[in-house]
């Protein structure tokens, strides 16, 4: 695998970066949007909602569990899920700062 250099960016940058990739997927913002209508932690049912095998819901919810995004507890033999509400603020925050920023400095382009 190369080297990303991510060492050379900022902490911010490297989060927002990581936010991102989590939010890179369809069936990603599918699972939020499950999670965020829901307001509860969720364990099976995310599968029956979505037209995707176990496995692949699973990774999914691996790669936002690995942003922050959501946070697992294990209940038996089950892993519930729910949304990480500090870490959605934090990245609702630098997505705004990010997109706000342009905004504030726009000037005629192109």
């Amino acid at each position: 695998m190369g080297l990303t250099k991510s060492e050379e960016f900022t902490v911010k940058d490297n989060k927002l970066a990581k936010y991102a990739k989590a939010l890179s997927h369809p069936a990603r913002i599918a699972i939020l949007r499950i999670l965020i209508k829901r307001q509860s932690c969720i364990c099976g049912d995310i599968v029956e909602e979505l037209p995707l095998s176990q496995s692949t819901v699973s990774q999914h919810l691996k790669e936002l569990k690995d942003a922050g995004l959501i946070k697992g507890e294990i209940e038996g033999a089950k892993v519930c899920y729910c949304i990480d509400e500090t870490e959605l603020n934090q990245a609702k925050s630098y997505i705004d700062e990010l997109f706000s920023s342009y905004f504030l400095s726009k000037t005629s382009c192109c």
